[in-house]
């Protein structure tokens, strides 16, 4: 039965229902209501709000979309990102595959492994690379690659640190720093409370000291990337010498250590007295073995080197891998010991040499058409200067005229402006073709 108050709007709304049916050929329109994002409660870590733009080398992908889209017929060659382009060695090859149908077999097939790598693994490292410089199999740890590494690095060290880079320098050091909140905003030319080493022609790539302010973390890169330079054994002496006198840690990327012939340039900061109390080296098969795709790399933790209270890194990293990793894949893992096997090894040199001789082609060829030109001797890269220019402009003009990709400089930080690099990894015919487009655009202009 209705309340007395509710039978008025009873009435009311009858009545409307009833003089609504009176009114010849009525429409009715729906309108939907706009709708409404959906949100959930959780803030965003405001540090990703301090990154400038796309990670580097995704956004030089989208911009060769872009151009693809805008020129469809063009025949784009790639000398940006540093991606391997030569099939991995036979040797290595089969080591893979006899790992992969091994894990179709019961006798064959393995699990989870050892989160640090698998030991006839970190031992042949250790023998190929470290065994004379003291260095054990134990400090050794096998992952997917240096720069997810680094990642855990700074995932280990925390956000409380500070840290300095070489200028110009691989994008992971700052995008991760500011990612974990080591550093201030972006102040148009870089970030603050990053301490930028700047490494340039007239010092020859290698950081004043004498200028650089005291970082818990340096991380260093020789051969660097992207300039191509490779450090002394006088200048890392220097760097070393620097860290432990300032109590710092220094992330030694030696990703490209292979490429180096002159022998007055270290392959590994541990050539150097010392560095093992205040170093930690990074490496990978990527650029070695063609291992871009398989990733597969390893970081070395001296059991000397220590924080503050005396207590040894190597533990806490030990504690990173095994809570955040499951170990590397175990034919990727193969496949690395094959690479360390001899006939493996003397392939895998073959395939460096390869990439060092398209780095020869194209550093004579910028310097044949007045460029300067830095790298392409003990790396993988080329770094050709633009004095004046904007590095986005020349990545912009070379692509438009050339239909070839390289890298601006400054996306390796404010060091890099005004310069490009150019990568060496690509196919001996794409290497020809680009130095002719080079010649035919760059090589009557004055430099």
């Amino acid at each position: 039965m209705l309340s007395p108050s509710f039978i008025p709007l009873v009435q009311e709304a009858a009545g409307a229902v009833l003089a609504g049916r009176r009114v010849a050929n009525s429409k009715v329109q729906c309108v939907a209501a706009p709708e409404q994002a959906v949100t959930t409660r959780v803030k965003r870590n405001e540090n990703m709000g301090k990154l400038q733009a796309g990670y580097l080398f995704p956004e030089i992908a989208r911009r060769r979309r872009a151009h693809q889209e805008k020129h469809p017929d063009a025949k784009i060659i790639s000398l940006g990102i540093g991606d391997t382009t030569e099939p991995i060695p036979p040797a290595i090859v089969k080591a893979m595959r006899d790992a992969a149908e091994g894990l179709g077999t019961m006798e064959g097939y393995s699990g989870y492994g050892a989160e640090q790598g698998q030991g006839a693994l970190r031992e042949a490292i250790c023998n190929r690379f470290y065994a004379s410089l003291g260095r054990k199999p134990n400090e050794i740890f096998v992952s997917d690659g240096s720069k997810c590494d680094i990642g855990r690095l700074q995932f280990m060290f925390g956000a409380d640190v500070t840290v300095a880079v070489q200028d110009p320098s691989y994008p992971v050091y700052v995008d991760s720093s500011v990612i974990m909140g080591m550093t201030g905003d972006h102040n148009g030319t870089g970030f603050d409370g990053i301490e930028y080493m700047l490494c340039s022609a007239d010092n020859d790539f290698f950081p004043d000291f004498s200028k650089a302010k005291r970082t818990d973390i340096i991380f260093f890169c020789s051969p660097n990337n992207p300039t191509g330079a490779a450090a002394t054994r006088q200048q890392l002496q220097q760097l070393v010498d620097f860290a432990r006198a300032n109590g710092s840690i220094v992330v030694y990327d030696a990703a490209y250590a292979l490429y180096i012939t002159d022998s007055n340039c270290p392959k590994t900061i541990y050539e150097i007295p010392g560095a093992e109390e205040c170093c930690i080296e990074t490496c990978s098969f990527s650029k070695y073995a063609g291992f871009t795709g398989v990733r597969l790399g390893w970081t070395v933790v001296p059991e000397q080197l220590c924080y503050a209270d005396g207590f040894p890194v190597i533990n806490d990293f030990n504690r990173i891998m095994t809570t955040v990793f499951n170990g590397a894949s175990n034919v990727a893992q193969a496949g690395g010991l094959a690479c360390l096997q001899e006939e493996g090894y003397q392939q895998m040199l073959e395939l460096v040499s390869f990439y060092k001789e398209n780095a020869a082609i194209l550093r004579k060829t910028f310097q044949e058409m007045g460029f300067s030109v830095y790298g392409g001797e003990n790396a993988p890269y080329v770094w050709v200067g633009f004095p004046g220019r904007k590095s986005w402009d020349v990545f912009a003009e070379i692509l438009e005229k050339c239909n070839i990709v390289t890298t601006p400089g400054s996306g390796f930080g404010p060091g890099g402006e005004g310069f490009v690099r150019a990568s060496a990894f690509g196919h001996r015919d794409n290497i020809l073709e680009a130095v002719q487009r080079f010649q035919k655009v760059y090589g009557q202009q004055q430099h």
